[in-house]
């Protein structure tokens, strides 16, 4: 993708409202004992959660480890559970191995998906959809669903769609954007993706994954033990970081970092930035390499030096 191209859909994405693919996937969890069911699995309250509202979660294995980050969307007999892209396996397989006397079904609805990022976002969806995108919520019309999905740290609109062909959103005049875009401002916003930024090794306070995630009031649910003993007395060996790179190749997911020749990370991924001129990636770095840091970035035919940046990234804004 040349620097032009990228620079526009960056900019779209900043000051319009881009359409990004592929999106969010969307699992429903239904039945009467559907709200139970999930107290009991999920870290966020799902009892307390009102109909309509959309928060973050987190789905865990019984050691604490991460099986998937999601959001969760509160109905009234069932719950919809939006995971990261190929995370949908692992999450239906974990919450199928609890299912013990319960009156639920789980099961992926088959359609297709899209997400709508830019401040024009909302006013596009609604247009698009025939739904009005509510902040804060999610909304159902017919086999269709719109979806509030904002960014942790960042104050950048992201709507989920469900239902409708992104050929119909494209020919609604939401404009398609290359996934390296998305990769730049999803790392600049210091947003961790299932698979390639965390995976099931990652404890949720290395990543940053509690805030707003975990009800720390509620009753017991999966993987609580170790989740509450790090928040109450204990701390983590390696954080996700930023990486802000000097001028050259972007590197790979997998680079190792060190500092004066002592492995002390690995980048996760990365993509050019043209807010900043240079790439900017994701990593984890051990605990005592703080912000500001500068370590040495190595992969098989390549090298440079990078900066370690608390997230999200200063962004530098791209000319209107």
């Amino acid at each position: 993708m040349n620097a032009a191209h990228l620079a526009a859909d960056v900019r779209t994405v900043r000051h319009g409202a881009a359409l990004v693919v592929p999106a969010h996937e969307l699992l429903w969890v239904r039945g009467r004992d559907a709200i139970s069911y999930l107290e009991g699995l999920l870290s966020q309250s799902v009892e307390s959660a009102p109909v309509g509202s959309v928060r973050r979660t987190l789905l865990l294995s019984p050691q604490g480890k991460l099986v998937s980050p999601l959001w969760m969307l509160r109905d009234q007999t069932r719950v919809g559970l939006v995971g990261d892209p190929g995370a949908g396996e692992a999450v239906l397989e974990t919450l199928q191995r609890f299912r013990f006397r319960v009156e639920v079904s789980l099961g992926y609805e088959r359609l297709p998906t899209a997400e709508v990022w830019g401040p024009d976002a909302a006013a596009a969806v609604g247009a698009a959809s025939g739904i009005e995108a509510l902040p804060g919520a999610w909304v159902g019309g017919g086999a269709s669903v719109v979806a509030d999905l904002p960014f942790r740290h960042i104050d950048l609109p992201r709507w989920l769609i469900a239902g409708i062909d992104p050929m119909e959103l494209v020919a609604a005049g939401i404009s398609p954007v290359e996934g390296e875009a998305a990769a730049a401002v999803r790392i600049e916003a210091g947003e961790p993706l299932m698979g390639v930024d965390v995976d099931e090794s990652t404890i949720p306070q290395e990543a940053g994954l509690t805030d707003g995630a975990v009800d720390f009031t509620k009753g017991c649910y999966l993987g609580q033990e170790l989740v509450a003993r790090i928040e109450s007395r204990g701390h983590v060996n390696r954080h996700l970081r930023g990486l802000l790179c000097a001028e050259g190749d972007t590197p790979p997911p997998g680079a190792a970092l060190s500092v004066e020749g002592r492995r002390v990370g690995t980048i996760t991924s990365a993509a050019s930035s043209p807010g900043f001129g240079v790439p900017v990636g994701l990593g984890f770095v051990r605990r005592e390499v703080g912000p500001g840091t500068a370590v040495a970035v190595d992969w098989g035919d390549g090298a440079t030096t990078a900066i370690v940046r608390e997230l999200p990234f200063e962004r530098v804004e791209l000319a209107s």
